[in-house]
């Protein structure tokens, strides 16, 4: 049981690393107003307020690691936190409403889960289309499936029990962000449609956008950034993507980006981006609620 709750706790401390990274993301704007331009009367009665605000949050969010961190660390205590096993925990409902902090920004929160082989480009138009919602002032943050498994995903393999597991846990934090009113670009091979689809069922309508990143795996080879391919036809990597363990395609994805046809010709980055940013822009997501 303290093991389990060591790894649970150790999870959260990622969490909410990424979430407090993404909160200084959003104050920065605001902080660099003061450089800029003479605060009016009103700006400097609300001052104050602001201050404590973002006190608050960066302050909170250290409060909270240096706990779990003392817990992670204990031997004793009860097991009660275990997700499944305990019938003492409850949700909590905060005072701020998600539509008050898509207000706030300007934006509605939605999860755009890129989705294709090893090589379809996924992350690559996701960064893309990040620094186009940034040049247009939007708040967006990409999970790349490599970079969460340096932290977050680290203890897992690549299984089909692990693969699992993984998706599972990036849907929930990708919830988060979004409930946040973040545009969140969610970047993984994610082969298999249950895992998908169990990810989608998180979300209210309209918020998980599923991006199939359609290629042949034959270009996909072809071009193998990573070496990867070659190395699972050699037989040195197991459990590969679409060579020896299945890639099921979406069968209704919001979006399907042809990345390139059987000539391997590929469709520049940004183009691809500027089409799911005009998707965003069409849904409402680049505007606040009304």
């Amino acid at each position: 049981p303290v093991r389990k709750r060591r790894k649970y706790l150790t999870r959260l401390v990622h969490m909410s690393r990424l979430l407090s990274g993404v909160a200084r993301r959003a104050l920065a704007p605001l902080s660099g107003l003061a450089c800029r331009v003479a605060p009016t009367a009103a700006e400097q009665a609300i001052a104050p307020a602001a201050l404590s605000t973002s006190s608050l949050l960066s302050g909170a969010a250290g409060s909270f690691v240096n706990q779990a961190r003392q817990h992670a660390g204990s031997t004793e205590g009860t097991t009660a936190y275990h997700v499944g096993d305990s019938t003492n925990i409850k949700w909590h409902e905060g005072s701020v409403p998600r539509e008050g902090r898509e207000k706030l920004i300007g934006q509605r929160g939605c999860v755009l889960w890129f989705t294709g082989l090893s090589g379809s480009g996924k992350s690559t138009v996701a960064y893309t289309l990040e620094h186009a919602l940034y040049e247009e002032g939007k708040l967006a943050m990409v999970l790349d499936g490599d970079n969460i498994r340096h932290g977050l995903c680290k203890n897992l393999s690549f299984s089909a029990e692990d693969r699992e597991e993984n998706i599972r846990r990036i849907g929930e934090v990708s919830k988060l962000f979004a409930d946040t009113g973040i545009i969140t670009l969610v970047s993984f091979i994610s082969p298999y449609r249950r895992d998908r689809d169990a990810v989608r069922a998180l979300m209210p309508e309209k918020d998980f956008i599923e991006i199939y990143m359609k290629i042949p795996l034959e270009v996909c080879e072809q071009r193998d950034p990573k070496g990867l391919y070659k190395a699972a036809r050699a037989g040195k990597i197991k459990g590969f993507t679409g060579i020896d363990d299945p890639y099921e395609h979406p069968e209704n994805p919001e979006l399907e980006i042809t990345v390139s046809e059987a000539d391997g010709v590929m469709q520049p980055p940004a183009a691809m981006a500027k089409e799911i940013l005009e998707y965003l822009r069409a849904g409402g997501y680049l505007s606040g609620p009304q």
